[in-house]
């Protein structure tokens, strides 16, 4: 007779070959037995999202992070098997992605030609809802989920008016990356789209694009169209960057120059302090010990004081003490030790004088070094592992925010560093240099300490003191930055920044 470890194994063999060894995440109950997916779901091998339709999961991680890494597949998988060919997002969903942004939002719009209106509830607060409705024409498949869209121009063309309001950035990202004018006339001009002429002329005007404004203009009067031109956002921001830049660069430029004005004027205005070098750096030494037990245990290391205290005095030795060697929570607390130190020497340079941004772009990689040095040479990290920025897609959990992916990452980084150097508010440094950092999420692991790290250089080079952020405030604070991702509004982590200072 079969134990029940042989026949689990066999139903995870038949999982393996329907998912291509979990390339695929997204399962259909037709393509394994009932009785397959009865074991599957009882032992978390797999996770129900609608009747008949399964998402790979994981027994031992029960996080919305197994459907938010999976949501944008099951979406692509659940429409082309019910709709065919004859479905799209919204043209606004359309832009989302043409813009660099691609977190789940908590409904998905379908226009589909086969249908009838209609809600699905999914998990995690999120749905889809799609209804009949003509399609793009031409459809436009994207790379990464084959999710169907619109094209750049006709989504410009066919997305709501109030959309130009509620998400100026993901509009104005999508606008630079218009190479020829004539795309958008040509709808323009076959449809005697007056209105929406009108709108696009006065958006291209708004970002600095004249030649693109006039030509609307002109080619719409010279078919007769009587138009009048708009401006349809709530400001006027000219892009300072070439046309050629990444969606995902001009979106990171676009989003701090929004932010820096709310966190402006949200910091309270700071005097330098006049304390001397060394006794600001005596004050960062004293609160190594509060600092490490906080930013660790926010990252859900169990660190006690007897181990910080282990690790500063030097008493730590993986290779007279196998069990050190191989807890991860003392590989953490050595790091952070070693990170700690190596940060210290990056606030005496600006201290200083020197560049806060220019010395964080210089000193960031040795932080990330020294965090993980320890691991590597337990044997759980290749030297290589600290080489650069990830090289896989990672997710956040619980979170409905999707880090950029790896070509972005690159791009991105050098324009972050830039941004910091060239900011003249200590205040926009630290708030945005933290948030950035971990919405660019550019390592495997170490991201929020990273970020800490490098919110309180940019405090310091403003004369503020370091300051920590206390595990029991964990929650408030996650919650802030999800918000920041997800919303674009950077308000809550600012106010709550300013009320540990």
């Amino acid at each position: 007779m079969a134990t029940i470890q042989k026949i689990l194994a066999n139903s995870l063999k038949k999982l393996q070959k329907v998912t291509n060894n979990g390339i695929v995440t997204v399962v259909e109950a037709n393509q394994l037995s009932r009785i397959h997916l009865q074991r599957l779901v009882k032992n978390g091998f797999l996770k129900e999202v609608l009747k008949g339709w399964y998402i790979l999961s994981d027994p031992s991680n029960n996080t919305s992070i197994v459907w938010f890494s999976s949501f944008w597949h099951f979406v692509a998988k659940y429409a082309n098997s019910r709709f065919g060919k004859n479905w799209c997002l919204s043209a606004e969903q359309s832009l989302s992605f043409y813009g660099g942004n691609k977190d789940v939002p908590y409904q998905v719009i379908i226009r589909t030609l086969k249908s009838t209106n209609n809600t699905l509830e999914l998990l995690h607060n999120t749905s889809i809802l799609y209804f009949k409705a003509q399609i793009a024409s031409p459809l436009f498949q994207e790379t990464d989920f084959a999710l169907r869209l619109y094209s750049l121009s006709e989504a410009l063309i066919k997305c709501r008016p109030e959309f130009f309001k509620k998400d100026p950035i993901t509009i104005r990202v999508c606008l630079s990356q218009i190479r020829d004018i004539e795309n958008i006339l040509k709808i323009l001009v076959d449809k005697g789209h007056t209105m929406k002429a009108g709108r696009l002329a006065g958006a291209f005007r708004s970002i600095g694009y004249i030649d693109y404004a006039d030509k609307i203009i002109k080619t719409m009067k010279s078919f007769g169209y009587n138009i009048k031109e708009e401006n349809p956002f709530n400001d006027v921001y000219k892009l300072s960057y070439s046309r050629s830049e990444s969606p995902y660069c001009s979106r990171l430029k676009l989003t701090w120059g929004t932010m820096r004005k709310d966190v402006i004027k949200l910091f309270p205005t700071k005097k330098q302090k006049s304390a001397k070098i060394e006794t600001c750096l005596k004050e960062i030494e004293a609160k190594y010990g509060m600092d490490a037990y906080n930013s660790l245990s926010i990252e859900g290391y169990k660190v006690s004081d007897e181990l910080i205290e282990k690790v500063k005095s030097g008493k730590w030795n993986p290779d007279g003490n196998i069990l050190d060697a191989k807890l991860q929570d003392t590989m953490a607390a050595r790091g952070y030790w070693q990170c700690f130190q190596s940060v210290k020497k990056s606030a005496s340079k600006v201290l200083r004088g020197e560049n806060s941004g220019y010395i964080a772009n210089k000193d960031h990689q040795t932080w990330y070094k020294e965090l993980f040095s320890p691991s590597v040479s337990a044997g759980l990290l290749k030297p290589s592992d600290l080489i650069g920025y990830r090289t896989h897609q990672v997710y956040i959990r619980s979170s409905m925010h999707t880090p950029l992916n790896l070509q972005a990452v690159r791009e991105t980084i050098p324009v972050f560093f830039d941004l910091l150097k060239n900011e003249p508010s200590a205040e926009v440094r630290s708030v945005l240099g933290h948030f950035f950092f971990v919405y660019i999420h550019p390592y495997m692991d170490g991201n929020g300490r990273m970020a800490r790290f490098l919110m309180n250089i940019m405090l310091i080079s403003g004369g503020y003191s370091w300051v920590i952020i206390p595990v029991g405030r964990r929650n408030e604070y996650i919650q802030a930055l999800e918000k920041a991702s997800v919303e674009c509004d950077i308000k809550g982590f600012t106010k709550f920044i300013v009320s540990l200072i």
